[in-house]
């Protein structure tokens, strides 16, 4: 029955998280935001709610904040691992050939704020912990900095649509902005739904598999957590969406970090970098790597490809995750 409510969980967000693409799409264009803007907003908010619910549930009702921790920072991880899925989906060329560079900008966001966390998780390890009540003073800073990254990401890509000059072919003339708005928020609605469930089917599992924490957080839940990232992604891709894919994926990770700082206020018995594994600074420091080589991939711009149909740049991210894997598997508690 655990593996059915599994199975079940997957069917939905994977039916829903096509839908939402399709209707995240259509918005784009109906309103000429971009689909970089509604991939980074729109269908990044909704797939990362999943994380946002299980890291409450986790440091309220559970008491587990490793879980917590290690959903999100496993999750910076995954989702940065669906790229090599997405590079292998898009038969044409490199992804990173056609990517548009304004991701860059996002990714190094991303960057600094995994940074904030992973720093501040060694700080603690060391008991250099700085605190505000029972909050952690990283809290503010990272709530600060990703509103501040929205912003600017926001302003960076109404200039380059201000900038874009040409006709446009409406590719959607018989639906209308009402109807799209309607069908995304049931698309949302399902993938939320699901994907809410999904992470405790997924405790459930590892519960009876008896893994430890810092490992089920990072790797099992984070995986959980990710589906509707891996269902909207690839989903967009097979629209032809290519931009709004990635952006998902960029923005997810940026919303997954300003979670910490929300699981920070909902967990009462202090900071609670101050109370989780110090291996998930593993998970950040892989996270941030894995960004960077994204980075150089869309800055650099390979075309090739090896005979697996996927380029350099996927082969390392690729390797850094497995890297991660191993070390929180042998090390982690």
């Amino acid at each position: 029955m655990i593996w059915l409510k599994f199975l079940l969980c997957l069917v939905v967000i994977w039916l829903a998280g096509a839908r939402l693409s399709r209707y995240g799409d259509i918005i784009a264009e109906k309103t000429g935001m971009g689909r970089n803007w509604v991939g980074l907003i729109m269908l990044a908010t909704v797939t990362s709610l999943p994380e946002l619910v299980t890291g409450i549930s986790a440091v309220t009702v559970a008491g587990v904040p490793n879980i917590a921790i290690g959903d999100v920072l496993g999750s910076c991880a995954f989702n940065l691992l669906i790229l090599v899925v997405v590079d292998f989906l898009y038969r044409e060329e490199s992804l990173y050939s056609r990517a548009s560079r304004g991701h860059t900008l996002s990714a190094g966001f991303g960057v600094v704020l995994i940074g904030m966390v992973g720093l501040s998780l060694l700080l603690a390890t060391r008991g250099a912990t700085l605190a505000i009540g029972h909050v952690g003073a990283y809290t503010p800073f990272i709530l600060a900095f990703y509103f501040l990254s929205m912003r600017t990401v926001f302003l960076y890509e109404r200039h380059e649509m201000a900038e874009y000059v040409g006709e446009v072919v409406e590719r959607y003339p018989g639906i209308e902005l009402r109807q799209a708005f309607i069908g995304y928020a049931l698309a949302a609605s399902a993938v939320v739904v699901a994907g809410v469930w999904l992470p405790f089917v997924g405790e459930e599992i590892a519960v009876t598999m008896g893994w430890h924490d810092s490992f089920v957080g990072t790797l099992l839940i984070a995986a959980a957590t990710s589906t509707p990232e891996i269902a909207v992604t690839v989903a967009a891709v097979r629209m032809g969406a290519l931009d709004m894919a990635i952006a998902n994926l960029l923005g997810s990770n940026l919303f997954n970090i300003m979670i910490v700082a929300v699981d920070d206020l909902f967990y009462l018995k202090g900071p609670i970098l101050a109370q989780v594994s110090p291996a998930h600074a593993v998970s950040a420091f892989s996270a941030i790597i894995m960004t960077g080589i994204a980075i150089v991939g869309l800055c650099y711009r390979p075309t090739g490809r090896l005979r697996i149909r996927v380029g350099w740049i996927s082969v390392f991210l690729l390797a850094i995750y497995l890297i991660n894997s191993y070390v929180l598997f042998e090390y982690g508690d």
